[in-house]
């Protein structure tokens, strides 16, 4: 089977390296010369472990290819996903005038029966847009070549994207006909072997269920939060309520950990979404607007922290920060806690020295020569009056912690991960703070 992939950004680069390792050839399409012209040289425009390695291998066995020719491209494809941006506009509602272009391409290009899936993350409706796209230019034309569209939204984790689509929880279609169902069938077969379940709908369903299960694990963050925040006013322990309430299978465990919020290219971008487009019917998403607000204040939690600490002075004093991408195992900063907070302490006259493992070459093109970066995570703390913990990296937890104490001016850590031990680091003769315990009454200063 040959399948075209329009988009070489993050879905459509491990959606088409993950089809040509189960031996399937891949063609992916974009259109930006500089990107492909990279791609061919092997060169990756994204972090994401085990993706270079995997191109490189399917691209030496000829089974994916990198192009700007989409007309060359849809020969003999059986199946084109679409996975080009869907970057929000100014009043939140997702931009399609990317996916529409390629449906247009389509219609000027094909010869044979083609399936259009959706893979971008689009708004309930889009694919009757997509369908009417591709038709009208077919209609000008005057072609009668036949065609299905169909949605089967990505739900890959940055960081973990290859293991995410080679051995999904679930691959979720949506088609309005058998044929498109049985290609899909077979394309995803390798996949689901093992019993990993492809669950067909309608195509409407399959678009919400993308936008549903983004914005529940959203839900799920802002809620652990709120209820942290809480915690440090009535002098409970978040950490010991999150194992209390994670246990009963009903909440279980993942995305309930307090911290300093939720950023990246989907969980903001789908909530934002999903509300625009339950007010375009007359409906009030009042949970997910709650959600959304809340995620804004607790991305300043760590700076106020700070300021508490340093009672309001904190010009000219220089925060060392470890982490700077939204998570990790990702370069991506989109909606970063980061950005909030250093945007704040420089604002404060604070000098700003950071550390992240993959991220810094991204932070230069938000930040560019306003703040210090580092190649060594303890460097940054030279001469620092602080040090906070914004993305939870793995080297990060087991510092040195004799060497962070020498180093710092002052002995305090802003934990923004909750990934040091309260009692180990009040021993060990440090000020410490995180999210949602009551620290202020154990430290020097509050």
């Amino acid at each position: 089977m040959k399948i075209v992939i329009v988009g070489s950004g993050y879905v459509g680069l491990v959606t088409g390296a993950c089809f040509s390792e189960v031996g399937i050839t891949v063609t992916c399409v974009d259109i930006d010369q500089n990107k492909i012209d990279n791609l061919n040289k092997g060169i990756i425009p994204i972090y994401e472990p085990g993706l270079e390695d995997m191109i490189a291998r399917n691209m030496k066995k000829g089974r994916l290819n990198f192009t700007t020719n989409i007309a060359e491209a849809l020969q003999d494809a059986e199946v084109l996903f679409i996975s080009v941006g869907t970057p929000p506009d100014e009043d939140g509602s997702a931009d399609l005038k990317y996916v529409l272009a390629v449906a247009r391409e389509c219609g000027k290009h094909i010869n044979d029966y083609l399936l259009v899936v959706t893979k971008s993350t689009v708004p309930v409706g889009t694919s009757k847009k997509v369908k009417q796209a591709l038709q009208e230019e077919l209609d000008k034309r005057n072609s009668d070549v036949e065609f299905d569209v169909a949605s089967n939204p990505e739900f890959l984790k940055e960081g973990a994207a290859i293991d995410d689509f080679l051995k999904p929880d679930r691959i979720v279609v949506g088609v309005d006909s058998e044929r498109a169902e049985d290609l899909l069938k077979s394309l995803y077969k390798p996949f689901t072997l093992n019993g990993h379940p492809v669950i067909f709908m309608d195509i409407v369903s399959a678009e919400m269920t993308k936008y549903a299960a983004n914005s529940m694990l959203a839900t799920k963050i802002s809620f652990i939060n709120e209820i942290a925040n809480l915690c440090e006013i009535v002098g409970a322990d978040i950490n010991k309520v999150r194992k209390g309430i994670g246990s009963d299978s009903r909440i279980g465990q993942k995305f309930l950990y307090a911290g300093i919020g939720y950023g990246g290219s989907c969980f903001p971008k789908d909530v934002q979404a999903l509300i625009k487009t339950a007010n375009g019917y007359n409906y009030d998403l009042r949970v997910l607007k709650a959600v959304e607000e809340v995620n804004k204040d607790q991305k300043l939690v760590l700076f106020n922290k700070i300021m508490n600490y340093f009672k309001g002075e904190i010009k000219g004093k220089t925060i060392a920060l470890w982490g700077l991408s939204f998570k990790p195992q990702t370069d991506d900063m989109r909606e970063a806690p980061s950005l909030s907070i250093v945007k704040n302490l420089l604002e404060a006259g604070a000098v700003v020295k950071a550390y992240d493992p993959i991220a810094i070459n991204e932070a230069k093109h938000h930040f560019g020569d306003t703040i210090l970066y580092y190649e060594d995570q303890y460097e940054t703390l030279i001469d620092a009056d602080a040090l906070a913990i914004l993305t939870e990296w793995p080297e990060f937890k087991f510092p040195n912690f004799k060497i962070v104490q020498k180093l710092l001016n002052t002995p305090v850590i802003f934990d923004g991960r909750n990934i040091y031990d309260r009692e180990e680091m009040k021993e060990s003769g440090f000020d410490y703070f995180c999210i949602g315990v009551d620290t202020a009454k154990d430290n020097i200063k509050s």
